[in-house]
């Protein structure tokens, strides 16, 4: 007998389970007790299979799949099961004895075997797990298993933003995180698609290691692999009069107006009647699928990307738009989600974008709590511009309150600052309070906008919530520069009026040493930014200083009101201020009395969290030390980031004995039983894998 050995290294595994938790307890309580089954649905590659396999790992569980070849067949998918020969009462009766069955694929079943899963289930005495795809026309037998109340249904979502970054973690090691959102995006759910491209950026050699980082990136063309061109096939194959031609326009100059001269109207009528092509109510036109763009690009030749690639001016004039458009959203402290493709298409294709750009994006997401998004893009900026002052300070401002070890960069506004190794949360330590002057968008103009006065907080939100002229961001003002950079002032205008607000550098000395567990010092270095000292638990100190949802908070954390921190969380979190809502719900579930509201307050804390890419912030870690005093949670904080008693007590002037009585108490409140633990206890827990 010959044995074939295979090169370990081409031996493709599968990725870890990660994610899914409550759909994975869903599906495993509906086949315990007394419990009939599910069935789970969703489009192909969603992670079905995967999900219902791990649901019945350990168990006795027979099973069965429909396969195309076989539809015709009668019990094909049960052969392995069945006799050979046997009628559909005689095979209802052999497998009523088997206690469960999972039936995979079960949209591709003959009609025999559909009848028969069904009387399965009208019998009730097995358990079933049956797995279809949408999209796909199942047998009627198999369709009336939930439309016919006999099993509930799941059909399956695609796997959240957050889980699809641990998943790639798992699976595929340290991603940035403009890379993983570019994958989720091109993916939109499909799990097979997700590895798949991995798999070809890897072997490909795309990857490439960020600077100074332990994290990799991917930019330039998407490899066009094989299921990249079977999702994509109704797209390549369209050859009536005119589609080709107006599908490469869009995929190099999406949107468009769909009224544009350069669009054929009845080509573009055809392709979104067929779902490639989808028009807003504006009238803009855009391809259907964010993977549709990437695969016409890369299928376009180079005299033909040529002729239909916009020019620089056009990408200025767009990327311009799109700085303006994040800018007022700031300004007017509203920062859901804005659409903004044209710098995400910029820095996936690695043309780059220029750092007035990338400061404002940065801003954008670390206010929406994406902190290593935030770092990403402020990375970006500082790759165009080496040293640029906005994105120096939007990257330290993003690495200070989260949990990636990475290097910070020095900023350039500090005359002194002690820079150390890597991983050090004082990586950055400005000496001064010199100003360091934040992003110009445009130039000055003091006027508020009418949504802006509705609610007036954070202007300019250099760092947090504090209230700052937000007219000095405005993008209306027609004396803007291109690409948002301030134009010079005409000749003979006298001294023209500062176009650039600035924030004091102590902005980001109050973060390291929030970071490094030093309340004190943190505190001491709020200057121009009061909303940092209601997030560090200090609302005195903002006292007549905010407005809007920032002063509520401030004033619900000083009057100790529970119920009216909820309310200012939940305020937050619907203009997206993500990570300030979740640590107003920090707050609020330490103020409640009631332990039902405080656990709730804690549980949408978490949840939140969750999302803001790997905060940690003292509000948050006060999640899991809220049964500590403040002085406990102080030292233990600083216990955590390895500071011995002795450090610990000249650092906040007690007696050595006093640091260790603190900590023996923490121990007993945290159920630690020595130092070790408390860097996990510190940190903000996240869910583990399945």
């Amino acid at each position: 007998m010959t044995t074939f050995e295979r090169d370990a290294k081409t031996l493709e595994l599968p990725w870890p389970f990660t994610g899914r938790e409550e759909e994975l307890d869903l599906v495993r309580g509906s086949v315990a007790g007394g419990r009939h089954g599910i069935v789970v649905t969703g489009p192909a590659g969603r992670g079905k299979t995967r999900l219902v396999t791990e649901a019945v790992r350990g168990t006795d569980c027979a099973r069965a799949a429909g396969t195309p070849e076989t539809r015709g067949l009668p019990f094909a998918a049960f052969a392995h099961l069945l006799p050979e020969t046997v009628s559909l009462h005689r095979a209802v009766q052999l497998l009523s004895g088997v206690r469960m069955l999972l039936v995979d694929d079960a949209h591709l079943l003959d009609d025999a075997s559909a009848a028969l899963v069904h009387q399965l289930a009208v019998h009730g005495r097995t358990r079933l797990l049956v797995v279809a795809t949408d999209g796909t026309r199942a047998p009627g037998a198999v369709s009336r298993l939930w439309t016919g109340e006999l099993l509930p249904r799941l059909a399956l979502e695609p796997l959240p933003r957050e889980e699809t970054a641990r998943l790639l973690a798992a699976g595929a090691g340290g991603l940035e995180a403009l890379t993983v959102n570019r994958l989720y995006r091109l993916c939109q759910g499909d799990l097979r698609l997700l590895r798949e491209l991995v798999g070809a950026v890897r072997e490909q050699g795309l990857l490439e290691r960020v600077a100074d980082s332990a994290e990799w990136e991917w930019r330039g063309p998407v490899p066009v692999t094989a299921t990249v061109r079977e999702r994509a096939g109704d797209l390549l194959d369209r050859t009536g009069p005119g589609e080709r031609e107006t599908l490469d326009r869009l995929a190099f100059c999406e949107p468009l107006p769909a009224d544009a001269d350069t669009l054929d109207l009845a080509a573009l009528e055809a392709l979104e009647g067929d779902g490639l092509v989808h028009v807003d109510d504006h009238g803009t036109a855009r391809l259907a699928h964010p993977l549709h763009g990437p695969v016409l690009r890369a299928a376009a030749g180079r005299l033909r990307a040529r002729r239909l690639a916009p020019t620089p001016s056009d990408r200025t004039a767009a990327l311009e738009t799109e700085t303006a458009t994040l800018t007022r959203a700031i300004a007017e402290t509203d920062v859901r989600t804005v659409p903004a493709p044209v710098g995400e298409w910029l820095v996936s294709e690695g043309v780059g974008i220029p750092a007035p750009h990338a400061a404002v994006r940065a801003r954008f997401a670390r206010l929406r709590g994406e902190l290593r998004e935030a770092a990403s893009w402020a990375r970006e900026g500082l790759r165009a511009t080496s040293g640029d002052l906005p994105c120096g300070l939007e990257l330290t401002l993003a690495t200070a309150q989260s949990g990636d070890p990475g290097p910070v960069v020095a900023q350039p506004g500090d005359s002194e600052s002690v820079v150390t190794e890597a991983g050090d949360p004082a990586s950055v330590v400005p000496q001064t309070a010199d100003p360091v002057p934040v992003v110009t968008h445009a130039g000055a103009d003091d006027r508020r906008s009418p949504a802006a006065s509705a609610d007036a907080g954070p202007g300019d939100l250099g760092s947090a919530g504090c209230r700052r002229d937000a007219g000095a961001n405005r993008p209306s003002d027609p004396s803007a520069g291109p690409a948002g950079r301030p134009a010079r002032p005409a000749a003979g205008s006298g001294t023209p009026r500062p176009t650039t607000p600035t924030v004091p550098s102590a902005g980001a000395a109050t973060w390291w040493a929030a970071a490094r567990g030093d309340l004190d010092a943190a505190l001491d270095a709020v200057g121009a930014e009061p909303y940092d000292a209601v997030r560090l638990g200090a609302p005195d100190r903002a006292v007549g200083r905010l407005t809007g949802v920032f002063a509520a908070h401030a004033d619900a954390l000083a009057r100790g009101d529970g119920l009216a921190l909820d309310g200012a969380a939940q305020a937050l979190e619907e203009r997206g201020f993500l990570l300030f809502a979740a640590e107003a719900y920090a707050q609020a579930s330490q103020a409640h009395r009631d332990p039902g509201a405080a656990r709730t307050s804690r549980t949408r804390a978490v949840a939140l969290a969750r999302r803001c890419q790997g905060a940690r912030t003292p509000a948050l870690s006060g999640l899991v030390l809220g049964e500590l005093t403040a002085r406990q949670r102080q030292i233990v904080t600083l216990a955590a980031a390895g500071l011995s008693n002795r450090q610990i007590a000249e650092k906040l002037t007690l007696s050595v004995r006093t640091v260790g009585n603190h900590l023996y108490s923490a121990y007993a409140r945290l159920g630690a039983s020595d130092r070790d633990a408390l860097p996990c206890l510190v940190e903000l827990p996240e869910a583990q894998p399945a």
